[in-house]
């Protein structure tokens, strides 16, 4: 009895013992404060130009590359800035979607910066139907 108690004893103190104490790092800072992480239109005109424009600031004290925008698929493209952003500077990512697509649309734009963890931003609409056009009468 003396030799089951001993050994339960040393078990559980060695569990005690081994257990790994973890410290969260602090959650990064953002260096890119964005001015809106969504953009939606509920009418969008069909074959429509207009770009969907995303304003953000680098609000930290250093120059901010961004490395990469990545759409959600081949349907929007996106423009980032090609120079780094200076710090306190604002700066713009300019989206297009093909309005070609009629119907409910929702993609996604994730960029990727060395100013802390990626950042989603989000486009929405609805692309209306083409207008027809009248034909004209055949001239006689």
């Amino acid at each position: 009895m003396k030799h089951l108690f001993l050994a339960f004893t040393l078990i559980c103190s060695s569990l005690a013992f081994s257990q790994k104490t973890e410290t969260k790092p602090a959650p990064a800072k953002q260096a890119l404060k964005f001015t809106t992480l969504e953009i939606v239109r509920d009418s969008v005109q069909y074959d429509n130009k207009d770009l969907f424009i995303f304003e953000f600031k680098n609000t930290s004290k250093k120059p901010v590359t961004i490395s990469n925008v990545q759409t959600s698929c081949g349907c929007t493209a996106a423009e980032k800035p090609t120079e780094p952003v200076a710090a306190g500077k604002k700066s713009k990512i300019s989206v297009s979607y093909d309005t070609k697509r009629v119907g409910p649309f929702t993609k996604t734009i994730t960029v990727t910066s060395d100013g802390g963890d990626p950042v989603v931003l989000t486009i929405k609409g609805t692309v209306l139907p083409q207008k027809e056009v009248p034909m004209e009468a055949p001239k006689n």
